[in-house]
């Protein structure tokens, strides 16, 4: 999906440099047009007519007939080739004409023809090669090669219209080399059509010379096997072939007589098995005697169950009725092994006469085999023969209409618009000249500006803190030179705030003491409130302020958030521990003498002597004085005597803020972590990358874990307007502009 809230936003952070592409466009594309050398372009057309009447069109050759798309291009292609050229350069002699040779159209031909002029001049350096400029031959292609370079030929539609078109310094001259193409390609069709013609002959005589000899060889080799293998044959067939067709024949009747005599057999077989008198059989039906029996044995049947129904089955009558149906019963399964010897008779019969036409069919093959492998051999010699009488044929025909067509080459082409003289340049149309330069001067600067926006990989907004680093975002600390803070004001109520005698009245470090009613104090009082309440069972909160890199303000932050958090109710102390880079002691108005080193080396953690006291009374500070670069500071920070100093200090304070160094190379602040109750971290906005954030917090997790958020300092309010979006906090940053007083 389409985020088009950020397209805008893009696109305003960056138009001042769209802008200023399409002014360097305009101003290449005037000079362009200033300078360029106008260009007449002359055309002619050329009609490829395929239903127009031919010469002797019975026997034409339909070569030049252009029937596709395919072929069509090439003919485009044709046009294009170096040798229609040189026959345009011959035809009008433009290997002669200074103006034409020396011609260069445009500003970039004339820098095309510099740069070549220039490579072919740094090999004379080395040799001198023998050039003839009068050598007609290289005159001719050079002359060629200007000609390829500024002839157009395209195809009009889906027609079958060619239109060449030529571009040149005069309109004379243009009009002649479009008129002189058109041409050139009509004589260049009959020429080559003549020729080709022409060779076809010559080729196709040689040929048929060899394909007579060749058939009449093959005719005779047919005749003079069948003589030496007496291959006799009758209506097209050998009389072998003859007699096994017809053995085959008589066997396939066989066999299915056999199969039929078989099946009835297996039938009643089957049916005398069973022992099954209901059973019906074709020949049972049509037996007088079986059919008798049935109806007696149906009959006795019968009156056997009508005097069981009511004398009894033991009644003497009812006995005598079934020793009769048995008797019935005998008789008819006699009658039914007559039949069936039948027709076991009858299948011999059938599988004797099958096995004597199988005997009588393996014989023929035998006979026949010879024969058959003689005979492969004679209809591949018979299909050579006729092969070879169908291309003497084909061939004598295709000489005869060649020899023909030598005489009459004709050809499809036509012009149907002469080229005449332009009346106007062609080249360079201004205006949209001037477009296109534009539309690249914007081109370009909207690729440098979302290179940019690319490259920008820095925190600008709110979001993008929670979105990367998933901790909460504190606020913004606007950017403040010094200079900028309200001396006079500072001044006047000195006495009535904290930090009053450690910094001088406009100093950055106590820039939320001159402004209290700023935006910039307003983040350090978004950050006491974070850390009251993450810390509201701490009486004494210890509260580390860290940064990624050097100079992001880490100190500039420390220094007026213990300011902020100093107040009549709550004293706070500020320690510096940077030992390495103590900005924190150098911004101080005093220049103090002893400090955090020498409170860790008593040993005693007492820091009461060496703490610094504004006039208030509520803040105290422990400088670091650096006398000579310390290498093991975080053996110090973390030592047994930091964690009595820590000790020692936490009964009399409500908050320790301790300016601890950065973590991007340093493990000062790693070693002090198991120290501190919350850490601020400071990142300053558009100068530290994202990923170097995402990567510290990832490596010192112990930090991540205690920190209350992130504030972002240094920010440019006018510039942060253009990275605001629609509902964002930074979309009403202007509403709010009547509660503060930067």
């Amino acid at each position: 999906m389409i985020d088009f809230e950020r397209i805008l936003a893009i696109a305003r952070r960056q138009y001042r440099l769209v802008l200023a592409g399409a002014l360097g466009g305009l101003v290449l594309g005037m000079l362009y047009v200033l300078t360029a050398v106008p260009v007449y372009t002359a055309s002619a057309d050329i009609f490829i007519d395929k239903g127009a009447p031919q010469v002797m069109s019975e026997y034409s050759e339909p070569t030049a007939l252009l029937q596709d798309e395919v072929q069509m291009l090439s003919q485009v292609e044709v046009l294009k080739s170096t040798n229609l050229a040189e026959a345009v350069a011959r035809r009008l002699k433009l290997d002669q004409n200074e103006a034409f040779m020396s011609a260069s159209p445009s500003l970039v031909g004339r820098l095309v023809g510099g740069v070549k002029s220039l490579i072919a001049f740094v090999p004379s350096l080395f040799w001198s090669p023998e050039i003839d400029d009068t050598n007609e031959t290289d005159r001719i292609a050079a002359a060629a090669a200007i000609l390829a370079r500024n002839v157009a030929v395209e195809r009009v539609g889906r027609t079958y219209v060619l239109s060449i078109s030529y571009k040149a310094g005069t309109p004379v001259l243009a009009q002649q080399i479009a008129q002189g193409y058109a041409e050139a390609y009509l004589d260049d069709q009959l020429e080559a059509k003549y020729d080709a013609t022409k060779r076809a002959g010559s080729w196709l005589q040689d040929r048929i010379a060899e394909l007579q000899k060749q058939s009449f060889d093959a005719d005779l080799a047919v005749e003079k096997f069948r003589t030496e293998n007496n291959l006799i044959a009758t209506n097209g067939q050998l009389v072998s072939e003859q007699q096994l067709t017809g053995v085959s024949a008589q066997l396939v009747t066989a066999k299915a007589e056999t199969a039929q005599a078989k099946a009835r057999y297996d039938q009643i077989r089957q049916l005398i098995d069973s022992g099954r008198t209901d059973a019906v059989v074709n020949d049972a039906l049509v037996s007088s005697t079986i059919n008798n029996l049935r109806e007696q044995y149906l009959s006795a049947s019968r009156r056997e169950a009508e005097i069981s129904a009511k004398l009894g089955s033991t009644h003497i009558q009812a006995v005598r009725l079934r020793d009769q149906m048995a008797e019935y019963e005998r008789l008819i399964f006699a009658e039914l092994g007559r039949i069936a010897d039948s027709y076991q008779n009858a299948y011999k019969v059938a599988l004797s006469r099958e096995q004597s036409l199988e005997a009588n069919l393996t014989q023929s093959l035998a006979v026949s085999a010879d024969a058959n492998t003689t005979q492969v051999r004679l209809r591949e010699l018979e299909r050579q023969a006729e092969a070879f009488k169908t291309l003497y044929e084909s061939f004598l025909k295709r000489y005869q209409e060649t020899i023909q067509q030598q005489s009459f080459p004709v050809t499809q082409a036509r012009i149907i618009t002469r080229a005449e003289a332009p009346t106007a340049p062609s080249a360079p149309k201004k205006p949209l000249m001037l477009a296109l330069f534009m539309m690249l001067g914007v081109g370009a600067g909207a690729g440098a500006g979302a290179w940019r926006e690319f490259r920008d990989r820095f925190f600008r907004v709110a979001d993008q803190i929670g979105r990367e680093t998933g901790l909460e975002f504190l606020g913004y600390l606007p950017l403040v030179r010094p200079g900028e803070g309200d001396v006079g004001k500072a001044t006047a109520a000195a006495p009535l705030m904290a930090g009053t005698g450690l910094w001088a009245p406009g100093a950055i470090a106590a820039y939320g003491r001159d402004h209290p009613m700023s935006s910039f104090a307003e983040t350090l009082r978004n950050t006491r409130i974070a850390a009251d309440v993450s810390l509201a069972n701490e009486t004494t909160k210890v509260i580390g302020v860290v940064s990624c890199l050097p100079s992001e303000g880490k100190s500039t932050t420390a220094s007026n958030l213990a300011m902020l958090l100093s107040t009549p109710e709550r004293r706070t102390l500020l320690i510096d521990a940077d030992l390495r880079n103590p900005g924190l002691t150098r911004s101080l108005a005093v220049r103090p003498q002893t400090g955090l080193i020498e409170a860790l080396l008593d040993g005693n953690g007492d820091a009461k002597p060496h703490l610094l006291w504004d006039a208030s009374g509520q803040l105290a500070v422990l400088p670091a004085v650096m006398r000579q670069r310390v290498s093991h500071s975080s053996e110090l920070l973390s030592s047994a005597s930091m964690g009595a100093l820590m000790n020692a200090v936490r009964p009399h304070f409500h908050y320790v803020l301790v300016d601890l160094p950065p973590l991007g190379a340093i493990v000062d602040a790693k070693a002090f972590a198991h120290r501190v109750d919350a850490f601020v971290f400071v990142v300053e906005w558009g100068r530290t990358a994202r990923h170097v954030v995402r990567s510290i917090l990832r490596d010192n997790p112990s930090v991540r874990a205690k920190c209350l958020g992130i504030i972002l300092t240094k920010s440019d309010s006018s510039k942060m307007k253009l990275y605001r979006a629609y509902g964002s906090s930074e979309f009403y940053a202007s509403r709010y502009e009547a509660y503060y007083q930067n």
